[in-house]
């Protein structure tokens, strides 16, 4: 029977179901002593009278608690209550690869990433003497932190009983023999000893299991996960059975022809029928995937991989330039005519890349990259040369777009749309917008320009030479439209496609537009578009994938069934922007977002570190609770991009997630009086603001139909002040009464804009950031009339707080030192100079007791995947 949610195994309170199979079922449940959630695997009670099944279930947890490794599912407890056996382990979030697979294929990097996570997990377990007998892609879990490998049911030395073979078993099972469909292996009752498609030829007989039949499995699994069919496949347990005592299977290159000849050369040797003749360690086939990992076949020679930025990266980045040119040189062969296949390198480059975007002709990229100063620029790298070069202007830029005879390029820069002319390096200012953060993305046509300014905005017109922008799409609010934006034009300049993304839970769609009309209409259903390319498909991702799909530009309809092309392609979901970019020639992309990792630290007044408090993370910004004892933390999501709230406890030194909504939940702000952390989400479309209780409980504080950002909350708990975003790219400071009628009002509201505000200790005295001066300015303003105005900083500032007991304050200067103003007593606000403590490490702080400072401290200049290069690549295209 089902256990219910509420019911007590012990200490441990059962949530929710998770699954159920043969060996039982698994549950979500509550550690009530160590406040931890964990998943139950229960043996009911009817099953523990079984003397085979009972044994299972405790073998697995012998064998499991004798494992410790990163990439095998720990156990942290077993018990008995109520006749019911359990084992307590650690719950993994993810899917099984049985669940990938029915996707189709992994990409080759993952495939040797996950082979060689599986490959260390059973080389320990293969010295503990342990061999697993089941493994097969539904036993193998795909989690954040990697592969983890599961059930350990039929683990144990030896096979079945002698003279026995599960071939006989499953013949003489029962049950009779059902069809085997692309998901559902073959695993009944009877078969006792695994599931036959990932099942050794010596296991089939009937003879002793060892490590090496491990190793079969494992080969027969990445063998799946490179191509997306078995190597071993038939209509009954009897053919699948002949297969794999007889027959071989179709080689990876037949499938896949772009995989390494390696990774196909060590999948074969873990097949081979005689158990001599396979690799004898799963250590062996860890350090093979690793070698091809690392460049160590023909396929793989042209990735040179960047790590630190130091000398050797910009000597491994010139090796992989010369591999690339001779490359080119040899696919651009006068008198060789179009090559026919399509040619794949990675582009590695020393820092982190958070953007990048392939030019009409396919021969250039520019991308976005952190540099040594702590500024985003733009580089463009020409395909054929060694050389790369910072684009003039682009401080701080993102969004970069190509004209199309690829002499401008397009892009945002500190709330405004620019150009430059690659020629001379003049740069223009084409229009105001919200800023990078907010700009959503820009695309050059035939005479103008088509952007879209701000999330809660639609697209916008400018003309190439500048001029007034002039909307040119509307947001329909009774379909929950959030934004329009990345648009992307077709061939006739005029033509475009563009997102059209609404609230979560509803359905986001790639739609097309022309630039002479303010009429659009939808296309096909997808989570952001990439482009159109010839002869005639439409580009676009959905969940997670770059799909194709066939399309008439001049009709603007869309034609056959989409299909992938890449399987996996980094997504934004916070910004709606994929890794990706295409050209007729020239398609790039990035499996991964690029993330920069803090650590949270304790500095004094010196600058000088006192403790390292937490690990490294992709934190933005940090609140301090009122009491100094919890730090709540923006962290960012590396699948999506996405941001929760995550609370770090000082003196037991742990972390816990605070928000699990899938939209973005960011800018915490501590209640005094135990209200609970107020926050800002998207996840109805535009933000607003909730409150979550300290019994987990979430209400919502403020909905309206404008971006509104949490600021702070007042000591008496009195009001609540936040940033409120209007449609016209103005930020404004409002605060929420949250006692009577809690009717907003606003307390600065100007033509500029103010953002970071911060409530003094006792309540009196507002501060914020405005760039009423032309840049950014720390200010001053009693609260909560916004009467008076005091300027704190006065050479440019930002990120003001307040000492805990309201004496000084501090900021942030233009060039990174943190700045002390003493606040004179009395009943006016009345500031002292501006003095020097020290040099800030890049990253968000707060004040807190005994004068020091928590930092998110920068510990690296950015992680990211390569840029993935496919030339030719329409060529996959014409085949399909």
């Amino acid at each position: 029977m089902a256990l219910s949610a509420g019911t007590k195994l012990g200490p441990y309170e059962v949530l929710a179901p998770i699954g159920a199979g043969g060996m039982g079922e698994v549950y979500r449940a509550r550690d009530t002593r160590l406040e931890r959630t964990v998943a139950i695997k229960v043996l009911p009670g009817h099953l523990s009278s079984d003397p085979e099944r009972k044994q299972r279930f405790e073998r697995e947890a012998k064998t499991i608690s004798s494992l410790q490794h990163p990439h095998i599912c720990t156990l942290y407890d077993v018990g008995n209550q109520d006749d019911v056996d359990y084992l307590v382990m650690e719950l993994l979030e993810g899917e099984t690869l049985g669940f990938r697979l029915l996707r189709g294929a992994l990409p080759t990097e993952q495939v040797l990433r996950i082979g060689m996570e599986v490959a260390d997990a059973l080389d320990k377990a293969h010295r503990q003497g342990v061999v697993h007998r089941d493994l097969k892609p539904g036993n193998i879990m795909l989690t954040k932190s990697g592969a983890k490998l599961l059930d350990f049911g039929l683990a144990k030395p030896g096979g079945l009983p002698k003279g026995s073979s599960a071939l006989s078993a499953a013949l003489t099972a029962p049950s009779p023999v059902s069809p085997v469909g692309p998901s559902t292996p073959l695993t009944e009752k009877g078969m006792v000893v695994g599931t036959f498609q990932y099942m050794a030829p010596e296991q089939i007989e009937g003879k002793e299991a060892d490590a090496r039949t491990d190793i079969f499995a494992l080969g027969a699994v990445l063998y799946e996960l490179s191509t997306g069919k078995r190597a071993f496949d038939g209509k009954s347990q009897l053919s699948v059975a002949s297969a794999i005592l007889e027959k071989e299977p179709v080689p990876i290159t037949s499938i896949q022809p772009l995989a390494p000849a390696a990774l196909e050369h060590v999948v074969g040797t873990c097949l081979a029928k005689d158990p001599e003749e396979r690799w004898q360690s799963a250590a062996d086939i860890r350090q093979q995937l690793k070698w091809i990992a690392e460049g160590g076949s023909t396929a793989a020679a042209a990735a040179v991989r960047g790590t630190k930025r130091k000398t050797r990266e910009w000597l491994a980045w010139a090796v992989a330039g010369m591999l690339l040119v001779v490359a080119l040189a040899a696919w651009m062969v006068p008198g060789r005519g179009e090559p026919r296949y399509p040619v794949r390198f990675e582009l590695s480059t020393p820092g982190a890349v958070y953007e990048s975007v392939v030019s009409p002709s396919g021969r250039q990229i520019a991308y976005v990259m952190m540099e040594e100063d702590g500024h985003a620029k733009i580089r463009i790298r020409a395909l054929d040369t060694l050389e790369s070069r910072v684009v003039p202007g682009s401080e701080d830029a993102g969004r970069p777009f190509w004209s199309r005879d690829e002499q401008f390029l397009g892009f945002f820069s500190r709330s405004k749309l620019k150009k430059v002319e690659l020629s001379t390096g003049s740069v223009q200012t084409l229009a105001e917008v919200g800023g990078v953060g907010g700009a959503v993305g820009g695309a050059w046509g035939d005479g103008a320009i088509v952007y879209g300014p701000r999330y809660g905005s639609g697209l916008y017109r400018v003309s190439t030479g500048g001029g007034d922008a002039t909307p040119l799409t509307q947001l329909d609010a009774s379909k929950r439209e959030t934004v329009h934006g990345w648009p992307q034009f077709l061939p006739d300049g005029k033509h475009f496609v563009f997102l059209n993304r609404s609230a979560p839970g509803e359905v986001n769609h790639i739609c097309a537009g022309s630039v002479d009309s303010k009429q659009w209409k939808a296309l096909v259903d997808g989570d952001t578009v990439v482009g159109y390319v010839e002869p005639g498909y439409l580009l676009f991702i959905r969940s997670g994938a770059l799909m194709a799909q066939g399309f008439d530009a001049g009709s603007l309809a869309v034609k056959g069934q989409p299909f992938v092309v890449v399987d996996k392609v980094g997504f934004d979901a916070n910004l709606g922007r994929a890794q990706a970019s295409i050209s007729n020639d020239t398609l790039i992309y990035q499996t991964g977002l690029a993330l920069r990792d803090r650590e949270l630290v304790l500095l004094d007044r010196a600058g000088k570190q006192v403790a390292k408090l937490a690990p490294a993370g992709p934190y933005a910004q940090l609140r301090v609770s009122p009491d100094g004892k919890s730090v709540a933390v923006d962290r960012v999501e590396s699948e999506t991009g996405a941001m929760d709230i995550w609370v770090w406890e000082r003196e037991r030194n742990v972390f816990s997630r605070l928000t699990t909504n899938p939209s973005n939940d960011r800018q915490a702000a501590w209640s005094v009086h135990e209200r609970g952390v107020a926050f800002s989400s998207d996840r109805k479309g535009m933000y607003d603001i909730y409150l979550k209780t300290p019994k987990g409980e979430e209400e919502v504080l403020l909905e309206s139909g404008e971006d509104k950002y949490v600021g702070d909350w007042s000591r008496d708990g009195r009001y609540l002040v936040y940033v409120d975003s209007s449609p016209k790219a103005q930020a404004d400071i409002w605060a929420l009464p949250m006692t009577g009628e809690h009717k907003p009002f606003p307390v600065v509201q100007t033509k500029n804009d103010e953002k970071d505000p911060r409530l003094s200790p006792n309540g009196s005295w507002l501060s914020y950031t405005s760039d009423r001066s032309g840049k950014p300015e720390v200010y001053v303003t009693a609260f909560p009339s916004g009467e008076g105005l005091w300027q704190v900083s006065n050479s440019g500032g930002s990120q003001a707080r307040w000492s805990p007991d309201g004496k000084e304050m501090f900021y942030l200067s233009d060039d990174r030192k943190l700045m002390v103003v003493e606040i004179k007593p009395g009943k006016g606000f009345e500031p002292g100079m501006p003095k020097t403590l020290f040099t800030a490490p890049d990253g968000g702080y707060a004040p807190v007791e005994r004068g020091q400072f928590i930092f998110s401290s920068l510990v690296n200049e950015g992680r990211t995947s390569p840029i993935n290069v496919v030339m030719n690549w329409t060529a996959t295209l014409r085949k399909k």
